[in-house]
């Protein structure tokens, strides 16, 4: 299984719900057929577009987004190693979001009957990539009640907490902190702030000694404190172990 260091990062995010035996790793692993790459601001999958394939994220960071007529955007999530990128658009025939990399990555494009042909010799990764899925929804949900009813501090402290908690699952972060490309700019379209705001919330949560964030790397300094300031409950996230053994 040569490539399966490659696709580690997706059976590492899988693996917390299904205990994934050395045979499915390796139809998991055959799904690493078609290699791309793209850089950082070139558009993955486009709001609208009809298409049948989908991606898996090897390494570097994307964003995907909603782009309203007037030229606004709200980011709906940020992907990151081992995340799915377009996968309802090859359920769903056409692609309601925009995706575009943050920085420069490579990616497995995955086509419908790839996946069908997987579930086919692995039904127990089917169960994995529901699971995956329903995970991503309840983030969804999260980040719908941070714009809608948390402040701006609980807001940045939550998703800063969230983003290390998945990137911890991939094996990129700790609760000491994580590498973050992310500008303030990605992360005021992504909380709904203005991009002064995003830079005096995070003052504002470094001086009150929780949480920095400078020159591309996040550093909790008191993670149990950030995260009872965010009320942040991570069991959303659901990776307390495996459902499925």
């Amino acid at each position: 299984m040569g490539q399966l260091w490659d696709m580690r990062p997706l059976a590492r995010k899988l693996g917390a719900f299904v205990a994934l035996t050395d045979d499915e790793l390796t139809v998991l692993d055959g799904l690493h057929k078609r290699r791309r790459t793209f850089v950082a601001g070139r558009e993955l999958v486009h709001q609208g577009q009809s298409d049948r394939s989908a991606y898996v994220m090897i390494s570097g960071w994307a964003c995907s987004y909603k782009l309203l007529p007037d030229g606004q955007r709200q980011i709906v999530d940020f992907q990151i190693p081992g995340d799915f990128l377009g996968l309802r658009s090859i359920l769903l025939h056409m692609s309601d979001h925009t995706i575009e990399p943050v920085t420069d990555i490579e990616v497995t494009e995955i086509h419908v009957s790839d996946l069908l042909d997987a579930f086919a010799s692995a039904p127990r990764l089917a169960t994995a990539v529901l699971w995956a899925a329903s995970r991503d929804e309840a983030m969804v949900v999260e980040h719908l009640v941070d714009v809608g009813r948390r402040d701006a501090a609980q807001r940045m402290a939550h998703f800063l907490l969230e983003l290390g908690s998945r990137l911890t699952l991939a094996g990129m972060g700790s609760r000491d902190g994580f590498a973050c490309p992310l500008t303030q700019y990605l992360l005021a379209d992504a909380l709904g702030l203005s991009s002064v705001h995003v830079n005096r919330v995070l003052r504002q949560l470094r001086e009150a000694g929780m949480v920095t964030f400078r020159d591309g790397q996040v550093t909790f300094q008191d993670h149990d404190r950030l995260a009872e300031f965010a009320e942040f409950d991570p069991t959303y996230l659901d990776q307390v172990g495996p459902l499925l053994t």
